[in-house]
């Protein structure tokens, strides 16, 4: 995810598997990572939280 992952593949499968309870240094790690790379999280309005990727600005 980013050039310094602070999260192992492992981490996030076990996870995704439900076979462990994250930490939350850990989903800080995980969306700063996300966030790094494009992706917005967006809150609740109405339709349910989620995520998009950002729009690239040409300069």
């Amino acid at each position: 995810m980013s050039p310094e992952p602070k999260t192992t593949a492992r981490t996030i499968t076990r996870i995704e598997a439900g076979e462990t309870v994250p930490r939350l240094s850990t989903l800080k790690a995980i969306r700063s990572a996300l966030e790094a790379v494009g992706v917005e999280f967006i809150p609740e309005n109405g339709g349910g939280a989620g995520v998009r990727l950002r729009k690239l600005t040409i300069k």
